[in-house]
């Protein structure tokens, strides 16, 4: 069985509620990432949320705010979702698919591991599977 560890990218940083989303942005350039898992602050294990560069453009810069001023844990809002690295694709798939998301934190024994992204599913999905996955998570209802 595929699981979410055998198709999750490795390397996932995370960025604490307290750091500015100017040094998030950095992060993002340095791992070549666009989403980074939040921490509470002097919690590195405990996520609160997770930021992505659209987020840091939507949120911070299109309505006017200095991204050298906003925090991470400023744009943290609803519940974090993640995935043991145990989980077969198809748990992983509907974990994102019901929470409309795009990108899922791999956690194992309570640790970061990695991050799956619409980049891994379609390097390990099918046609159909990402098809489906797409309708489901890009749906305007």
């Amino acid at each position: 069985m595929t699981t979410a560890k055998d198709i999750m990218h490795t390397g996932a940083q995370w960025i604490p509620a307290h750091e500015t989303l100017d040094r998030a942005a950095q992060l993002m350039r340095e791992h070549h990432v666009g989403a980074l898992p939040i921490s509470a602050s002097g919690e590195q294990d405990r996520m609160i949320g997770i930021l992505t560069d659209r987020d840091i453009v939507l949120d911070c810069v299109a309505v006017g705010h200095d991204p050298s001023k906003v925090t991470a844990g400023d744009l943290a809002h609803g519940t974090p979702r993640w995935i043991d690295a145990d989980a077969g694709v198809d748990q992983v798939l509907e974990e994102m698919q019901s929470n409309r998301i795009r990108r899922l934190p791999v956690v194992e024994n309570k640790k970061l591991i990695g991050m799956i992204s619409e980049a891994d599913l379609a390097q390990h999905l099918s046609e159909d599977q990402i098809a489906l996955w797409v309708e489901k998570v890009y749906a305007t209802s």
